[in-house]
């Protein structure tokens, strides 16, 4: 009997490190970087940090929803960069008002968003290739409109967002962050469309037999992440205060490894929108103190990379642990 219940525990023991995974990788390289750096832990490179996570964290609470569905969007970073040219020349070159310049650009990454839905739900088409095409297509479009020069003189009242702070050096981006954020964890955690969304990338064939509207969610999902990624377009114009056509360049891959760290299995199905949190500050405590460190961007590139090895390896075992757990 003894050996039983010890074996029980030692099982919910691994099942509360492998679901706390994502935390435990934060912690530890929190703590790192606070003993390997003096300069680290201090109020103003804590804001640091989530000034340069904003744009990423708010690409990636689109992109895990989409993961989650056992898809993939390729085009984020594209789509993003779609938003912040349209209201970079449209508030500019155009003469719109700012509100209206923003909602052009927000509006073309949510059709770009829809696109994508019906490319994969009625075409068929792989999330792979079909966010592939969309993104290599809207980057024409983004160097089409801006001649692929910068746009600058941005009037203040878009750049404000994404370029000042409140209060205490508070960044308003990620305040922005914080409230998509929020939405998104409403969204996943107490809407039926969130439990369809996990439903689909779980078992898509069980989804449907049960009754789920696996087209509408899908589209739901890919039109979320344009949503997303629109706003990312006007935090990114105001921290760059200007725009160009290559603004946008890997973010699509930023994203994923955020979602991915953040224990989000990409095989869909399974994740939360606190682990993507998780995931973003992650990777950008990690850049900031290996920038803090004076470690040169081509090592940063590497240690990034083994830290989604490593974190995608760990993912495998946890999936294949739980289903040799349900046998």
């Amino acid at each position: 009997m003894s050996s039983e219940y010890g074996g029980t525990n030692t099982s919910k023991a691994a099942a509360v490190f492998r679901q706390g995974s994502p935390i435990f990788i934060f912690a530890g390289i929190f703590i790192l970087m606070s003993v390997a750096s003096p300069y680290f832990f201090a109020w103003n490179n804590f804001m640091n940090v989530l000034r340069q996570s904003a744009v990423i964290g708010i690409l990636a609470m689109g992109q895990a929803l989409v993961i989650m569905t056992a898809g993939i969007d390729l085009s984020v970073g594209s789509m993003m960069t779609l938003s912040g040219c349209l209201i970079a020349i449209s508030s500019t070159a155009w003469g719109f008002h700012p509100v209206a310049a923003v909602l052009t650009g927000v509006a073309a990454a949510v059709l770009v968003g829809l696109i994508n839905g019906f490319l994969t739900t009625k075409v068929r088409l792989y999330d792979f290739i079909a966010t592939l095409g969309t993104r290599t297509t809207i980057d024409g479009v983004s160097l089409l409109i801006t001649d692929g020069l910068p746009v600058s003189k941005i009037p203040t009242s878009i750049t404000f967002i994404g370029g000042k702070a409140m209060g205490p050096g508070v960044p308003i981006a990620s305040i922005v962050f914080i409230a998509i954020a929020i939405v998104a964890i409403i969204i996943l955690g107490y809407t039926t469309f969130g439990r369809n969304v996990l439903a689909i990338g779980g078992n898509s064939e069980a989804a449907r037999v049960s009754g789920v509207n696996i087209t509408k969610t899908k589209i739901m999902a890919m039109s979320f992440c344009g949503l997303c990624s629109g706003i990312g377009g006007i935090v990114i114009v105001g921290r760059l205060n200007s725009a160009n056509a290559l603004m946008g360049t890997n973010m699509e891959l930023s994203s994923i490894a955020a979602v991915v760290i953040g224990g989000t299995s990409i095989n869909g199905g399974q994740g939360t929108m606190v682990g993507t949190i998780i995931g973003v500050l992650t990777m950008g405590v990690l850049q900031n103190g290996l920038e803090l460190l004076n470690i040169s961007s081509f090592w940063q590139k590497f240690i990034l990379g083994l830290v989604i090895i490593a974190v995608v390896t760990l993912d495998t075992y946890r999936r294949k642990k739980m289903d040799s757990d349900r046998r």
